[in-house]
C-alpha cells in the first residue's frame, strides 16, 4: 500500500466532463448532476482501508444533504489486473454491503481520474452549482475512527456551500492509497 495525499487543485477550476457506467448499469456524466447545489465527486475503490473506514460516513453525508441539493458520486479508477477486489462485479457487492445511496461509477480507462488530478483513494472534490471547484480535501481529521474526529471538513464545506457562505481556501489534503495506474 502506497500512502499519498491529494494534490492541490485550484479552487474555481471547472469540473471535467465524463461518461461512465455505474453499478446500476446506467451511464452518468456531468449533465446528470446539473442543477445540484453541490456535486461531491469521490475517487474511491473497494480494497483501500482508508475508503472502507470512511464509506459509511460518505453515505451518511449524502443522506444528510440530499434534500438540500447535494449529489454524491463515487468513481473507481483502480482497474488494474493486480487488484481483482476493485472489479466491476465487486463494486456491485460493495454498493449492496454499504447501502450506497449515490452512483458508483467505473473509470476503466483511468482518463477521468487523470483529468481531475486524482491520485489517491479517497480523493474528494466538491463542486458548486456552476460545477466549479469549491472544496478539495479530506473528509475529516480522523480517517480511521469517526468517533474521534474533531473537525469535519467535508461536512463544513457542504454546509457553507449550500448556505451560500465562503469557505477557507486553505484546505487539508485527503490521504489514502495510491490509485493503481496501469502501465
Amino acid at each position: 500500500m502506497v500512502l499519498l495525499e491529494s494534490e492541490k487543485v485550484n479552487i474555481g477550476t471547472p469540473a471535467h466532463d465524463f461518461l461512465l457506467t455505474g453499478t446500476d448499469d446506467k451511464e452518468y456524466g456531468l449533465r446528470d448532476f446539473a442543477g445540484a447545489k453541490a456535486l461531491v465527486i469521490i475517487f474511491m475503490c473497494n480494497h483501500c482501508p482508508y475508503v472502507q473506514a470512511q464509506w459509511g460516513r460518505l453515505v451518511d453525508l449524502q443522506e444528510k444533504y440530499l434534500n438540500q441539493g447535494a449529489r454524491f458520486v463515487g468513481i473507481n479508477s483502480n482497474f488494474n489486473p493486480d487488484y481483482p477486489e476493485d472489479s466491476f462485479e465487486k463494486m456491485k457487492e460493495y454498493v449492496a454491503e454499504y447501502n450506497m445511496n449515490f452512483p458508483y461509477l467505473q473509470d476503466p480507462s483511468q482518463e477521468v481520474a487523470k483529468k481531475f488530478g486524482a491520485v489517491c483513494t479517497p480523493d474528494i472534490f466538491v463542486y458548486d452549482g456552476e460545477q466549479r471547484l469549491f472544496y478539495h480535501g479530506r473528509l475529516d481529521d480522523n480517517w480511521k475512527d469517526a468517533s474521534l474526529a474533531e473537525r469535519h471538513d467535508l461536512d463544513e464545506a457542504l454546509s457553507a456551500l449550500i448556505s451560500g457562505q465562503a469557505f477557507s481556501e486553505k484546505q487539508i489534503p485527503s490521504m489514502g492509497c495510491s490509485i493503481k495506474w496501469r502501465k
